[in-house]
């Protein structure tokens, strides 16, 4: 294959389905604000029907970061599963008008429908996030083509795919190819309920696997089973080589070995909250495809970031290289 990724990411190829709403209609749909929650298809299609104005996107939190990582020109590729169907079709032909490349085409043979979110935007930002994981949960190992991922810089997993079996088996299977082809290996760790959920399976992972992995402090916290961020930290750094944390509106902490990068975050009222740490993934992963030292990453995913809650929608809007280039950074 003479195609080389400079970021290949594999997920859960997800549509997002996007409405303002307020909190009135959380309360009266039963929606738990701010959260997460996975939905069944006839509570999936419920919610769908009572959407006003949707507007839909390619999303899912890989997805949403390969997108990031399209916009700042590097070459990137998304692995995930979609039906043949309309969200499917959809999806495939969002990302590569945004340059991504597809590799796996929409499956007539997959048995759910594409995987879609309902995602319901209230005035303060927050998003109340409704996934029915359709077709794109069940990617395992089969689905998997090992060229591509042999041919990346680097390679990152979305930790929501952890939840199956089968997704854990494509995922070791992915990182040996990957390390095979000289590329790094990484991790999102998604969820603190994810994590929760695999706890020793994930720590295995990171520790015979991963080269770098990003997480909230919530999620560090509950991977090591400790309220102390820096005790947990200090743990992710015996078990891997590069460790990011991300808190909410507080500094980023980056760390390689004995080096330590703290990044400050400048506050902003979110628009819409949704993507910040699939931008911050985007940008932090830029800096380290192109050289840049830690610290200049961790601003990289910082200014992302600040850009994808400052509007509507989950993806960059603007030239995000231009941000960079305005902080001085290329």
């Amino acid at each position: 294959m003479t195609n080389r990724y400079q970021v290949v990411g594999i997920g859960n190829a997800i549509v997002d389905v996007l409405t303002q709403c307020d909190d009135d209609f959380l309360d009266w749909m039963g929606i738990e604000k701010g959260i997460m929650q996975l939905v069944d298809r006839e509570r999936g299609e419920t919610l769908y029907a009572a959407m006003k104005e949707r507007t839909q996107a390619p999303g899912g939190s890989v997805g949403n970061t390969l997108a990031g990582l399209g916009n700042l020109g590097l070459k990137t590729a998304f692995v995930g599963k979609v039906k043949d169907d309309a969200l499917g079709r959809f999806y495939a032909k969002s990302l590569e008008g945004e340059g991504t490349d597809f590799p796996n085409p929409p499956s007539a043979r997959a048995e759910l429908p594409t995987s879609r979110s309902m995602i319901f935007v209230t005035r303060d930002g927050e998003r109340s996030m409704n996934t029915y994981l359709g077709a794109g949960a069940d990617f395992g190992a089969e689905d998997l083509d090992e060229e591509v991922v042999r041919a990346s810089d680097y390679l990152f997993l979305e930790g929501y795919l952890f939840d199956k079996d089968q997704g854990k088996a494509a995922f070791l299977k992915a990182a040996e190819a990957c390390h095979r082809g000289g590329g790094r290996a990484g991790i999102s760790l998604s969820d603190p309920f994810c994590v929760d959920r695999h706890r020793a399976d994930f720590r295995q992972l990171v520790h015979d696997q991963m080269d770098y992995v990003i997480g909230n402090q919530h999620e560090w916290c509950s991977l090591y089973q400790t309220e102390d961020l820096e005790a947990a930290l200090k743990e992710a750094q015996a078990d891997c080589p590069l460790i990011v944390c991300t808190r909410s509106g507080a500094d980023v902490i980056l760390l390689r070995g004995e080096e330590r990068a703290e990044v400050p975050v400048h506050r902003v009222v979110p628009v819409d909250a949704t993507g910040a740490g699939d931008q911050f993934a985007a940008g932090f992963l830029y800096g380290m495809a192109t050289g840049q030292t830690l610290a200049t990453a961790g601003r990289m995913g910082c200014i992302a970031a600040a850009e994808v809650i400052s509007h509507f929608g989950a993806r960059p809007e603007t030239d995000v290289k231009a941000l960079f280039r305005a902080h001085g950074l290329i």
